[in-house]
């Protein structure tokens, strides 16, 4: 066992499946973990995916990397393996008690220890926050992209450890999502064009959640402005209600002002988001016809030229299915995201894009609105397998389809040389546009 607490800050679940944000992951581990020495870990999750750890493991950070506020990241303590920190700690005491000036570094031990009261500050400067044990600064964090202070609603402790009190200040009392005016740039620079009355080349489905406004207002700023420069391309939000009405009176503004929103009528949860794929299939069909559609994801960056050019990379008369391929992948019957043999009683999923961004012709989404139409369209509640199993059974009954993989279609985050980049907060979007623009595909791995 790794004797250990967490003292969370979290955001308000935006989604059902998803779990809420947590701005803020501090994490002793007193007895230590694969390093062996005890060590305080620093994280932040966005949309269920952790950054890149934050670990002090007994070494101060080197104030030429990076400080917070001035201050060091992590503070040095006394390690075993360090035998000269008694002995420096005891001739900073002597040379301070004669007066001479200090000139040698004081280490102070680890400062947890089982069975041993603490008490443990924390507070947010102009860049992170600041840990204090005992009145000793302990670390320092640097918020991350993505997150700003007032998005965390509330304090989480959990773990191996006693809580005689909370003393908290100053945590706003709603998410900020719920004052869109802070995202919301109601500039006609960001208005999409009127509908071309043509059919066109490609129609974008982005999915989204009706309180994400600051995402929405990122990929009008960045990546969507390709399709303002274009009449052949269209891209467009699907959002479902919240469950909030001063949400969903902010969706509506904010639909009517930039007319690239499209509200299906039912209640945001994990197990209808393929409900919103449906729709965008049918808008690629019905509403204004084209020759391909992409779906994709509010967080996901994608660089249209370079999805079309492997999209004409299969001939025009093909039937095509292009994205990040799984293939043979299992069912977990186990964990989180479990699902059991009644919601899948197969061995084995069918071969699927993954879901942050992938591509089909439209007679794939022609053939997805008709079944659906005559209620014979089978649901599942994972999008991306579900689009999997509708193209398998197309390619079986109707036509052959050309399955076209390529991993630049990137699942897990960023990579130079992306065509899609996914969990991309709003600032990573901005940035990745402005190198776009100046011609580096290169990712913007900024905290």
């Amino acid at each position: 066992m790794v004797s250990q607490f967490m003292v969370e800050l979290v955001g308000t679940k935006a989604v059902d499946g998803e779990a809420p944000p947590r701005i803020l992951h501090f994490n002793p581990r007193i007895r230590g973990d694969y390093s062996g020495k005890p060590v305080i870990e620093m994280n932040s999750c966005y949309r269920m995916q952790w950054g890149q750890s934050h670990r002090c493991e007994g070494y101060a950070s080197r104030p030429a990397e990076e400080t917070v506020d001035g201050q060091l990241k992590c503070e040095k303590w006394i390690r075993d393996d360090d035998k000269k920190s008694e002995e420096s700690k005891m001739k900073w005491w002597v040379k301070r008690l004669i007066g001479r000036p200090k000139d040698v570094h004081i280490s102070w031990p680890y400062p947890f220890a089982e069975g041993k009261l603490f008490v443990l500050t924390l507070t947010a400067g102009l860049e992170g926050y600041h840990v204090n044990v005992d009145g000793r600064h302990v670390t320092s964090f640097p918020y991350r992209t993505g997150y700003t202070l007032e998005d965390a609603t509330g304090l989480s402790l959990n773990g191996d450890i006693d809580i005689e009190s909370i003393f908290a200040s100053s945590l706003p009392n709603s998410h900020p999502s719920f004052a869109p005016e802070r995202y919301l740039e109601m500039s006609e620079q960001w208005r999409a064009p009127p509908l071309p009355t043509e059919p066109v080349e490609l129609f974008i489905g982005i999915l989204s959640a009706a309180s994400h406004f600051a995402e929405r207002m990122a990929v009008r700023k960045s990546w969507m402005m390709y399709t303002r420069k274009s009449t052949n391309i269209v891209a467009r939000f699907f959002v479902a209600l919240n469950g909030k009405k001063e949400v969903n009176a902010e969706l509506k503004r904010e639909a009517e002002f930039f007319q690239d929103i499209v509200i299906v009528p039912f209640m945001d949860s994990y197990d209808l988001v393929v409900l919103k794929t449906i729709a965008i299939a049918e808008y690629g069909v019905r509403v204004i016809p084209a020759k391909y559609i992409m779906k994709c994801d509010d967080d996901t960056f994608v660089r249209i030229d370079s999805v079309l050019d492997q999209v004409k990379k299969v001939r025009s008369d093909k039937s095509v299915y292009v994205g990040s391929m799984n293939y043979f992948h299992r069912p977990l019957r186990s964990g989180k995201w479990a699902v059991t043999y009644e919601e899948w009683p197969e061995e084995a999923y069918p071969n699927y894009a993954n879901g942050p961004g992938y591509v089909i012709s439209a007679d794939i989404a022609r053939y997805i609105v008709s079944e659906f139409d005559n209620q014979t369209l089978r649901l599942f509640k994972m999008e991306d397998v579900n689009m999997g199993m509708w193209v398998e059974k197309f390619n079986n009954t109707r036509r052959p389809v050309e399955y076209r993989h390529d991993v630049r279609f990137y699942q897990s985050g960023c990579f130079d040389g992306y065509f899609t980049a996914h969990y991309q907060s709003p600032q990573h979007m901005v940035c990745l546009w402005r190198k776009l623009q100046s011609g580096s595909t290169q990712c913007c791995n900024v905290r």
